[in-house]
């Protein structure tokens, strides 16, 4: 089966279905290449040692990738994020005409505006395509102050109405998306429940050298990790709160690691408080991030309280859990849920930094062997139900189902227009 992935975001950004899942899809016999552009997530910034070029044409990990031009910004611009959307929509429409024809496409959501490509295949070559949702546009957009309007929201929910109908499959990550867009008179049938899965092959976790411990600050702390984009929708001001009543805890510190748009500010805020236990640090490589996990001795999700968080699961949560460290979890709904049915950690509410204290204390009162339990439990929930391998073959399965679909259309097709010419 010749499978095209269609994606803004691709390696080497921090991408957990990027090049490791199309490597897995190959392991499993299937012929992949990769649609994409130029790396510059999540501070918008092109990545050293590319520029914008035309097309560019590499092979990474043994799958073939083209890349294709766009107007790079992350900001808190509406304009430039739209920009950057629209412009790889539009040079991603091409590319995906100037390639051979796949037998099916798999586009990864978001942004709404990668389905543009797929839907133009569709079109004009009678490519079907799976279509994987990862946030609910929108909703999203409303929830981040990204989009406002009113009618500017309806006609989002317009396009996004018809990527739904045109998709063969529709895959979301929880049970909690299913239901919305079932409400939302998507078909049932259509949807595909596959939870996602870590960067396993980046996320390294087997123990360094000894001594990098404290050369990393964890000697005599005890350290909670916030790992991953600092934006508006992780509400990461919560947690400077809760730091502020903790600091009668002497040996806590929140280490916050990462980039994205609120970090300056967020580090004036720290400043300002004279947080001494709030450590940041810069954004590191997928494969530099294993470490610092595993030297925790406990790992922070937390999200906007915006019903619309209730039924995501944020992606860091498979690696908190693969990485076999207590959880404490910030976001209401599925992602709770998950938290709760693998025994892993402890829920607060969201943007309540009273519970969130709460919880560190209660946490930190467990003693190691009972927090060591909730890792290996949320280690064994990843690896039954989260894994890779679990996850890819599913997709393999509904990429098959949805390849079989296109060829008897194409098939009823073609006999169509013979018959017509008798």
């Amino acid at each position: 089966m010749r499978i095209l992935l269609i994606t803004q975001w691709f390696d080497p950004e921090p991408m957990f279905k990027g090049l490791l899942f199309a490597q897995e899809l190959k392991r499993l016999g299937h012929d992949v290449r990769v649609l994409t552009g130029f790396p510059n997530y999540p501070d918008g910034h092109v990545y050293p040692g590319y520029r914008i070029r035309l097309f560019q044409r590499e092979v990474m990990g043994g799958i073939p990738v083209l890349r294709v031009p766009l107007y790079p910004s992350h900001d808190r611009s509406t304009g430039r994020r739209m920009l950057n959307y629209v412009s790889f929509a539009v040079a991603a429409t091409v590319g995906a005409l100037l390639t051979a024809r796949p037998d099916v496409a798999y586009v990864y959501h978001p942004p709404a505006t990668v389905a543009l490509p797929a839907l133009v295949l569709k079109a004009l070559k009678g490519v079907p395509y799976v279509y994987d949702v990862q946030d609910l546009w929108p909703d999203t957009l409303a929830a981040t102050g990204m989009l406002t309007h009113p009618r500017a929201l309806r006609l989002v929910t317009g396009v996004m109405n018809r990527v739904y109908r045109s998709a063969s499959r529709v895959v979301v990550l929880s049970e909690g998306f299913r239901t919305l867009l079932v409400a939302r008179h998507v078909p049932a049938e259509k949807i595909e429940v596959i939870p996602n899965w870590a960067d396993e092959l980046q996320i390294d976790l087997t123990p360094g050298p000894p001594d990098r411990s404290g050369e990393l600050g964890f000697d005599g702390t005890f350290t909670i990790t916030f790992a991953g984009n600092m934006g508006t929708v992780q509400a990461l001001e919560t947690v400077l709160t809760a730091a502020e009543s903790l600091r009668d805890e002497k040996r806590l510190r929140f280490l916050l690691v990462g980039g994205g748009v609120e970090v300056d500010r967020l580090k004036v805020s720290a400043g300002d408080r004279g947080l001494d236990n709030v450590v940041f640090l810069p954004r590191r490589e997928v494969s530099q991030i294993g470490e610092i996990l595993r030297l925790s001795d406990a790992l922070l999700v937390h999200l906007l309280d915006d019903p619309l968080f209730a039924v995501t699961v944020p992606s860091k949560t498979q690696a908190y859990l693969m990485a076999g460290r207590p959880i404490l979890m910030g976001v209401r709904g599925d992602a709770a849920r998950i938290v709760a049915d693998a025994g892993a950690g402890i829920s607060f509410e969201p943007e309540n930094a009273a519970e969130l204290g709460h919880a560190v204390r209660e946490l930190m009162a467990l003693s190691p062997a009972e927090r060591a339990r909730m890792g290996l439990a949320g280690q064994a929930y990843y690896r039954d139900n989260m894994s890779l391998s679990t996850g890819a073959r599913r997709f393999a399965e509904v990429l098959e189902a949805t390849s079989r679909t296109g060829r008897s259309s194409r098939a009823t097709r073609h006999t169509k227009r013979r018959v017509r010419h008798v």
